[in-house]
């Protein structure tokens, strides 16, 4: 399983913080809402208030039930928790579930072969754009990437990938609109080696699990491009979007038994102020979350930190 892990780069944790400035729904603010400004002794009211707080920000009913309850074996031989130590709990209830699954494994693929990275996903959740993102990333770290816009369903998919290949100045390999999509993955593999490229990002149509042909075609694309790079595709990355909540951890149970995934990407962070199914992915799935997309410009999608996301949170 490789990761691209945060190396901590200055500017990260300001601006995940912005994503939740907005202090009207913010989890952070909610708090300050049940326990007020003062330290005080909370109450088993106030207890059951975090618990719901912590359920409506989708960080997922196992989670939710452990924390709550791990507070509540804190209160026990009449011991008085205070809100600092309740917050406290809170913050690192959250960060240990998360830091359990950011292996620090660095990128890597056999030698004089491109790394194959697939994005898979529903409708809707920006796989395309996310193409776009990492390979302007990938770029600046010097690295040479190639795209493959095997996504011939949607219509104007092939055409949002060229706008990209050009704004990050990246190849892409394409063909018309309704192209097999098999076809063209054959194409980028061989292209990829043949120019030396570092990384093959596939962008893949969306697809519902339950479509049983769909998920029968990636599986085609998967075994094309394993025969023309050894081990190929070395990552799957599963998009995510923020909003949709516990659908979220759904789509990643169902994505991971039919087509398995490395890691995880979220985006549209920026469109709401829960961010829990992060949480909910990392402790049901076991699998890194990778970057988080928090805007629209080609730099809006940043390595995810474990310590800057429960740090933007909770504040």
């Amino acid at each position: 399983m490789s990761l691209f892990h945060y190396r901590g780069r200055p500017g990260h944790f300001k601006r995940l913080a912005e994503v939740f400035k907005d202090k009207t729904r913010g989890f952070g603010d909610r708090l300050d809402q049940i326990f007020g400004t003062a330290d005080s002794p909370i109450t088993d009211e106030q207890i059951e208030d975090v618990e719901n707080i912590l359920l409506s920000a989708d960080v997922g009913v196992q989670t939710t039930f452990k924390l709550i309850e791990k507070i509540k074996e804190s209160t026990q031989g009449k011991r008085v928790l205070t809100s600092s130590e309740v917050r406290k709990m809170i913050h690192e209830f959250l960060l240990d579930i998360l830091n359990d699954n950011q292996h620090k494994v660095v990128m890597s693929a056999p030698e004089r072969c491109p790394r194959v990275i697939f994005i898979v996903g529903v409708n809707g959740v920006g796989k395309t754009t996310t193409v776009g993102k990492l390979a302007y990333r990938f770029s600046k770290e010097g690295k040479k990437v190639l795209i493959c816009a095997a996504d011939t369903f949607r219509a104007a998919a092939s055409e949002q990938l060229s706008v990209w290949a050009k704004r990050t100045k990246t190849d892409i390999v394409k063909q018309e609109s309704g192209s097999d999509p098999s076809a063209i993955v054959f194409d980028a593999m061989n292209a990829g080696k043949a120019r030396n490229m570092d990384i093959v990002i596939v962008d893949t149509a969306g697809r519902l699990h339950t479509k049983k042909n769909l998920m029968q075609e990636l599986e085609k694309m998967k075994r094309i491009a394993g025969r023309q790079v050894e081990g190929a595709p070395h990552d799957i990355y599963l998009i995510l979007d923020a909003t949709t909540g516990q659908n979220g951890l759904i789509q990643t149970q169902e994505f991971f038994s039919s087509v398995g995934v490395t890691g995880i990407v979220v985006t549209k962070l920026e469109g709401t102020a829960k961010g829990g199914i992060v949480v909910a992915v990392a402790r049901e799935m076991k699998i890194p979350i990778l970057y988080v997309g928090i805007g629209e410009k080609k730099d809006d999608l940043i390595p995810f930190s474990p310590k800057d996301f429960v740090d933007s949170i909770c504040s």
